[in-house]
């Protein structure tokens, strides 16, 4: 379970953003509470382990770097999030950023400790995570998933 945690993106249509706009790394203002709109909404789907959500959230292509190092999918991501019978605690994010790469593509990186259960057992794991959305025909789905873990 715990290599295959992470936290990343949504599909939700978003008034477009002029091509002019330059790149910022900052949480406020009206273009990233747009981001993090998505960024919550593909959080809660998560945590909720709701795969139908999940589905329609993360690119077919989704490049998945996992807390092991390992390199997987769509299918191992949303798989480790929806595993029966865990559960998972709320989060709080730390030093949570976004940084618009363009005007159909945002990061959202922060740190966190992933608390729940998982085969009948307590479990946190800490890491650091940044997950890339990138819009598409209107909607916006997570198309890279970073996580590092660290010492909690």
């Amino acid at each position: 379970m715990l290599a295959r945690i992470t936290i990343a993106s949504i599909a939700l249509t978003l008034s477009p953003i002029s091509a002019a706009t330059p790149p910022e790394t900052i949480i406020t203002g009206p273009r990233n509470t747009d981001a993090l709109a998505i960024a919550d909404a593909f959080d809660r789907a998560q945590l909720t382990q709701d795969r139908a959500r999940l589905e329609a959230m993360v690119d077919d292509d989704l490049i998945f770097i996992q807390g092991s190092g390992v390199r997987a999918g769509k299918r191992a991501f949303i798989d480790g999030w929806t595993t029966p019978g865990d559960q998972f605690d709320p989060v709080k994010l730390i030093d949570r950023t976004v940084l618009w790469l363009g005007p159909d593509t945002f990061m959202v990186t922060a740190s966190t400790t992933l608390r729940g259960m998982s085969g009948g057992k307590r479990f946190a794991s800490s890491f650091y995570f940044t997950d890339t959305f990138r819009r598409t025909a209107g909607t916006w789905r997570a198309i890279h998933i970073q996580v590092t873990r660290i010492a909690g």
